[in-house]
């Protein structure tokens, strides 16, 4: 038995849940979500409790029982409480603009890089330096961080880019002068 595959997922009251032999819909104050159920994975709900089995104990459905236990988990607080990522732009006159579903980042580049946000997050710029991205889908949240931070990823010898807050960016030393 999985050790997370074998842990029920709690359910709030205020979350609805649509399960088939091949797919669970859940659906709650944040959005709506889907998930495609493999082939020898079943999920059951039996009161306020979903819980997850496998029909036999092959390596593929050992490996995909922990799998839909923890992606239904993450489903279950997105559209309850939603998953949210911030980035910071550190760097002298780096900064993110947001024009409509259009992210603007000037980061040292001879040009502007957009950015065109997708309709499954949100995308907000309090700061000019700080971008947060929020949503119900902790993969689509996290797929659109990393493809914002990967425009220009920290540098080790000043630290200039784009972080994760909280993130810690090793630095490197310098040239140092010998005499």
């Amino acid at each position: 038995m999985s050790r997370m595959g074998k842990i029920p997922v709690p359910v709030p009251k205020e979350v609805k849940l649509a399960i088939s032999a091949s797919s669970v819909q859940v659906e709650g104050p944040k959005g709506k979500l889907s998930l495609a159920i493999p082939y020898g994975i079943k999920v059951e709900q039996k009161d306020n409790v979903l819980n997850v089995h496998r029909n036999a104990d092959t390596k593929q459905n050992r490996a995909n029982h922990g799998s839909v236990r923890s992606i239904l988990e993450n489903m279950v607080a997105g559209v309850t409480q939603g998953h949210k990522k911030s980035l910071e732009i550190q760097g002298v006159g780096f900064r993110a603009q947001l024009n409509g579903d259009t992210l603007t980042l000037n980061l040292g580049f001879s040009h502007s890089v957009e950015y065109k946000v997708p309709k499954t997050v949100k995308v907000s710029v309090p700061k000019p330096t700080d971008i947060i991205i929020e949503g119900p889908d902790k993969c689509a949240v996290g797929h659109v961080a990393s493809e914002i931070r990967a425009f220009k990823k920290p540098e080790p010898y000043k630290g200039k880019g784009i972080r994760y807050s909280g993130e810690a960016v090793r630095r490197k030393q310098g040239k140092s002068v010998t005499k």
